[in-house]
């Protein structure tokens, strides 16, 4: 496999260093934290269902769009637009893909660092003999706290920098490679421990066995949401990561790879999750504290919580960091190009700024709460501006822009590797393209905004 593209730009060195650095993109925290609990709040089976459609109209034809833009334009996310559409506002796509990035690690790097506090504190058992309430109590003191939680996001961002620093080779790729493995590993272990806890079963026939009467349009919403959001889309990543792929690497094989190893962990998550839920009575779509509230309780109270507890909070936190490298990569790309900077100096003067934004969307969990934008906090309103905004608008110009603007020979070349493998999905996949991804996503777009303003 080359490993070098015609204008001598970084690139991945083998296919599974390529899939380990995309899965790792893909599978972060919402696999682990969100899923599971949106997946409780909807139905089940039946959210399932739904979930792995959208996967397929959504998730897989706009990851190979973001893909195709990369490796044809050979630049960054906003770089590559400009190559392939000179003079032209499809960029725009790029600008809102890297400010996503940039944003979303502000506050995704101050979560990241909670669960390393998590690790910890499971580690010197801290948790024991407390009540529900109690660990309720522990963590909105700790993320309110105005030098923990930063403490521990340095942390995140300094080895996030070390790797991306390092290269895409010998720094995210080599990782990846480690680390995707051993999420991995982790989660079977947690699956095996909790399919075999008395009463566990109920929780896997609640993940399993669709329910339709408990699926509401808010359900199919979510799923639609859930979809591009957990696999990167939207946030310049898949862009850039593109523009590293050998040219004779299949594009759709590899999308295709990508996303049904991350709805695999995902589902794992649930595996892991679920059965404990139920053993131990607890509602199944109990919400966001469910990974930081209420399991930290439970894990006191099952045979072998102690440990398990440590690993669970070790998965969450491998998770985080191979998110955060991607993040962090997106925006340094953008850097390096647009001012010829060096990727040491482009990764130290990016994260530095990141980091900033990060403090103070720490601090607004506590200290800074009162400062409000449209009645939210700092941390808060940067979440709901990057996932109702950015990245559906980013993912949709993209999905527009292969569609309908980029010639429909590059594309095809793109998809066959210029003629020397096969693709009979090349009709369908542009229809997918231009019409039904644009559309679920338009979908998804209008109904976070009537949402918010309280219309849906």
């Amino acid at each position: 496999m080359d490993s070098k593209l015609d204008n001598n730009r970084e690139s991945f060195k083998t296919s599974f260093g390529l899939l380990a650095a995309a899965i790792g993109s893909a599978v972060g925290l919402g696999n682990i934290w969100r899923f599971p609990y949106i997946t409780g709040a909807y139905g089940g089976g039946a959210f399932l269902i739904v979930y792995l459609l959208c996967v397929v109209i959504i998730g897989i034809p706009v990851m190979i769009a973001e893909f195709i833009i990369g490796r044809e334009g050979k630049k960054d996310a906003i770089g590559s637009y400009h190559r392939l559409a000179p003079k032209e506002p499809w960029y725009i796509s790029g600008i809102l893909g890297v400010g996503a990035a940039f944003l979303i690690l502000a506050f995704y790097g101050v979560v990241a660092g909670w669960t390393l506090e998590y690790i910890v504190s499971a580690t010197l058992n801290k948790f024991a003999g407390l009540s529900a309430e109690g660990v309720e109590s522990y963590f909105v003191g700790f993320i309110s706290d105005p030098i923990k939680p930063i403490v521990w996001q340095l942390i995140v961002m300094a080895v996030t920098s070390f790797i991306v620093a390092s290269g895409v080779e010998k720094g995210i790729e080599k990782i990846a490679k480690i680390l995707v493995p051993l999420l991995l590993l982790i989660i079977i272990i947690l699956d095996i421990r909790a399919v075999t806890l008395p009463g566990g079963k109920a929780g896997l026939d609640f993940l399993f066995k669709p329910n339709f009467a408990e699926l509401t349009k808010e359900g199919v919403l979510a799923a639609l949401g859930h979809a591009f959001f957990s696999l990167s889309l939207g946030m310049g990543i898949m862009v850039t990561y593109g523009s590293y792929i050998p040219k004779d690497e299949n594009l759709g094989k590899t999308s295709l790879y990508i996303s049904i190893a991350d709805t695999l962990i995902a589902l794992l998550a649930g595996v892991a999750i679920f059965p404990v839920v139920f053993a131990f009575g607890i509602e199944p779509g109990s919400g966001a504290g469910l990974v930081f509230i209420t399991l930290p309780n439970v894990f006191t109270q099952m045979p072998g919580g102690y440990l398990f507890s440590i690993m669970f909070f070790a998965l969450l936190a491998l998770a985080a960091l191979t998110s955060t490298i991607s993040l962090l990569e997106a925006v340094v790309a953008y850097v390096m190009e647009r001012f010829g900077m060096e990727r040491v100096k482009a990764t130290v003067i990016t994260a530095f700024l990141i980091t900033l934004l990060g403090i103070i969307a720490s601090l607004s969990n506590g200290i800074l709460s009162h400062r409000q934008i449209f009645g939210d906090n700092i941390f808060d309103f940067l979440d709901n501006l990057t996932a109702d905004f950015f990245l559906p608008i980013s993912a949709f110009i993209s999905s527009i822009f292969v569609g309908w603007r980029l010639d429909k020979k590059i594309v095809e070349n793109q998809l066959t590797n210029n003629g020397t493998i096969q693709v009979g999905y090349v009709k369908a996949l542009s229809f997918l393209f231009r019409i039904v991804s644009p559309i679920a996503i338009l979908i998804v777009f209008v109904s976070g905004i009537m949402e918010r303003l309280g219309l849906l």
